[in-house]
């Protein structure tokens, strides 16, 4: 698209230091954790999801959270996450130096048990305690509600399935919330259905897309939800990623061909490329190096 005329900037949420390397089963170490996520900051992502303040029992990759929070240099300008699944989390995530606190739920009931073990109202009720303890703290909150099209346990959600957990968390005070393709089965057929039923009640402006790749559709899903006015997609360096409690999932969108996409499309990011490849052949590195160590 040189010399074309830029359409809109979309914002890309990088989640490679924590949605791509917490399946990793080879400990990724603290240093190259840090390396990646300033490699990340100088590549110009607005928004970084640096790591999970979770229990090392269950997710043992993230128990260097507050190491990796203390080592990172922080560039003006780039908002840096941590999930935080409950309020002993959310404080942690305080108290390590985040500046947004991601919460999640599931459109799946199933999926919730097994991902979180509670039913999704508990996890709505868990978000709401996380998303007033980080306003206490001037924190804003991000929302995630997992398999949005199809669960690895119940099959295809209905739209319907859907709406009442993104509502509700945006009424608890998250400012937008990604929608996750949590096992990559969703076509652009299935998103634009999903999004025709959300519309009719939310903004685009509050919804953000999370694609995983497993059937390869992932940009297409991209392409169909630009055209729904989301403006702001999640996606990880060299397509890292997948979930413990989603059997099958392959990574999430490969950041490199979600910049080549909205290139395509005529879209801005802001993201400098040398400093991108420069990310992407970490990622690369650091997941080769964490399957010689499982």
């Amino acid at each position: 698209m040189a010399g074309a005329a830029v359409k809109e900037l979309v914002r890309i949420f990088e989640v490679s230091p924590r949605d791509g390397l917490q399946n990793e089963k080879g400990f990724v170490s603290t240093e190259d954790k840090i390396e990646l996520v300033d490699l990340l900051s100088r590549a110009g992502f607005p928004s970084i999801e640096v790591t999970s303040f979770v229990s090392p029992k269950w997710v043992p990759q993230m128990r260097d959270a507050a190491e990796v929070f203390a080592g990172i240099t922080k560039a003006s300008g780039i908002s840096y996450a941590a999930l935080a699944p409950n309020e002993k989390g959310a404080e942690r995530a305080v108290l390590g130096g985040a500046d947004e606190i991601a919460v999640f739920v599931s459109a799946s009931e199933t999926f919730s048990r097994k991902n979180t073990n509670c039913t999704i109202d508990e996890g709505l009720a868990r978000a709401g305690t996380v998303v007033r303890l980080a306003q206490r703290s001037g924190l804003k909150v991000r929302g995630y509600v997992s398999c949005v099209i199809d669960c690895p346990y119940e099959g295809v959600i209905a739209p319907q399935m859907v709406r009442p957990q993104v509502e509700r968390l945006l009424e608890t005070g998250c400012y937008e919330v990604s929608l996750g393709d949590t096992i990559g089965r969703g076509t652009q057929e299935q998103v634009a259905n999903l999004l025709d039923f959300l519309a009719a009640k939310i903004p685009a402006r509050h919804l953000a897309g999370h694609f995983h790749d497993t059937g390869g559709h992932a940009v297409g899903n991209v392409e169909c939800a630009l055209g729904y006015g989301l403006r702001c997609f999640d996606s990880a360096m060299a397509g890292l990623g997948g979930c413990p409690y989603a059997p099958g999932a392959a990574g999430n969108l490969d950041t490199k061909h979600l910049v080549d996409a909205l290139d395509r499309l005529g879209y801005g990011h802001g993201i400098d490329r040398s400093s991108l490849e420069a990310a992407y052949a970490t990622a690369r590195r650091i997941k080769q190096r964490a399957s010689e160590h499982v």
